[in-house]
């Protein structure tokens, strides 16, 4: 491999979505020498497969709820169909915008820039097209592939994946979701507002399982309003193809057809064949295990983003690459508090949340050691405007602070930012209570659920 002045660097990044240009964009900011490598497309699936273009869907879909329920605020309107390729406009559209201005921003901070496939040499050397660049340190930031199950083929056809759901030509008629978690119920609330038949089939007991019990049930309720239909509590066995689609069979014996499979059981890391474990770092279910500040068993090595096992979000790998770049950057960065991280399901109603649930709380706390609150919608003007249902919910530690938030509801993603001050900045209801929420504003929701935390309810019953 060649190497010479030009491709020695202070930083070496393999993988240029959220962790990796994070990690780039900041220790460039530094005063670092950063050479930052990706086989695909800048911006990782966050941009291209992942945050962007699906949330893009579900306004599309928000749109297209707005125009069949107009009469319900008195406005004439109807809904005459989807047009597929119009909404793939405005999504690659979205899309095509935040990536030019990506590339950039990359470029303006004198990152060296490498379009390739990189393959780890070494614990301080990545080759990629011939060529072999150097680095006093190394990050790893491969991210992750959608998974699948044994004896599951995502033919992209009848059994697909979400990136093949991205790029779908049509509205499917019906639909399995396989997989109830943030993917599952996000692509399910896209296509029924699209128009289609969907069933998700999750093995465990609800519907966004990682969610406060609470939240999950809360969303299920919705979601049987809409006619989102759901199997729960029984794991998949199996799958075939029938004369115009897929018929899906459960444990228990339950079958169902559709038309496709969308199958969303979650992401993988992409790791294998790549050098990792020639160059020494220790792996673990093909993830890379790391410590509290993102360091690997080998010094020279960083891992950030999906392919560590910590949450799968595109935010976490923005704070995870800034935290390694600041620590080799020489600045002392605090390890990142999981729990703190606000995690958003953009499906219809939203589902947010920060901290941790209260079976989480009464594990780490004792049960006779946590309180917990639940705001109604309904008491709050702008959610009454908004035609909206659904709850905040606060669990807090006795005369101590609030440790968790738990919020469903249409537009509440947006209200997570305040959560995880009040989560991180460990403060008391009262606390809270005494600062001024504007009205009438969903924001006031969660103000008026801290009042009550603290004895003194507003718009809302003792």
């Amino acid at each position: 491999m060649a190497n010479d002045a030009s491709t020695v660097f202070d930083l070496v990044i393999l993988g240029g979505g959220s962790g990796g240009y994070a990690a780039a964009l900041r220790a460039s900011q530094l005063g670092l020498d950063v050479a930052l490598i990706e086989k695909n497309k800048l911006g990782g699936t966050c941009l291209h497969n992942g945050c962007i273009p699906t949330k893009a869907l579900l306004h599309a879909g928000e749109i297209a709820d707005a125009a069949r329920e107009g009469a319900e605020f008195g406005v004439r309107s109807t809904f005459d169909g989807i047009d597929i390729a119009g909404v793939q406009k405005y999504k690659d559209g979205v899309v095509q915008g935040l990536y030019k201005g990506l590339q950039g921003l990359v470029a303006s901070r004198k990152i060296t820039y490498v379009e390739g496939e990189g393959r780890l040499s070494s614990p301080t050397s990545v080759d990629v097209n011939g060529q072999r660049y150097t680095g006093r340190h190394i990050v790893l930031a491969t991210g992750s592939v959608p998974r699948s199950l044994p004896g599951l083929t995502i033919d992209g056809d009848r059994i697909i994946s979400s990136d093949h759901a991205l790029v779908l030509d049509r509205v499917p008629k019906s639909a399995i979701v396989l997989g109830g978690g943030v993917i599952g119920v996000e692509f399910a609330s896209v296509w029924k507002s699209f128009g289609a038949d969907v069933t998700i089939v999750e093995g465990l007991p609800h519907l966004v399982p990682v969610e406060d019990e609470n939240s999950s049930k809360l969303l299920e309720r919705a979601f049987r309003k809409r006619g989102i239909a759901f199997s729960l509590g029984s794991f998949f066995k199996g799958a075939e193809y029938t004369d115009d689609g897929v018929r899906v069979t459960l444990e228990n014996g339950k079958t169902f057809e559709a038309e496709v499979l969308l199958v969303a059981i979650g992401r993988g890391p992409v790791s294998q064949g790549l050098g990792y474990e020639e160059a020494g770092v220790a792996m673990d279910r093909g993830f890379v295990p790391v410590d509290e500040y993102c360091r690997t068993n080998v010094p020279t090595i960083s891992a950030v983003g999906d392919l560590i096992p910590t949450l799968q979000l595109a935010h976490v790998g923005f704070a995870e690459g800034i935290l390694v770049a600041e620590r080799l950057a020489g600045l002392s960065p605090v390890p990142i508090d999981y729990d703190g991280v606000p995690r958003v399901t953009y499906c219809h109603p939203e589902v947010a949340s920060v901290g941790v649930t209260e079976a989480r709380a009464k594990e780490l706390y004792g049960a006779d050691q946590v309180v917990t609150l639940k705001y109604n919608l309904a008491g709050n003007g702008k959610s009454k405007i908004l035609k909206t249902a659904g709850e905040i919910k606060l669990v807090r530690v006795r005369d101590g602070a609030v440790v968790g938030v738990h919020m469903v509801g249409d537009r509440l993603g947006e209200q997570v930012g305040e959560a995880q001050l009040i989560y991180n900045w460990e403060a008391l209801p009262a606390e809270v209570a005494q600062l001024i929420h504007a009205h009438p504003t969903q924001n006031e929701a969660l103000g008026e659920a801290h009042l009550a935390l603290a004895g003194k309810p507003l718009h809302s019953h003792d």
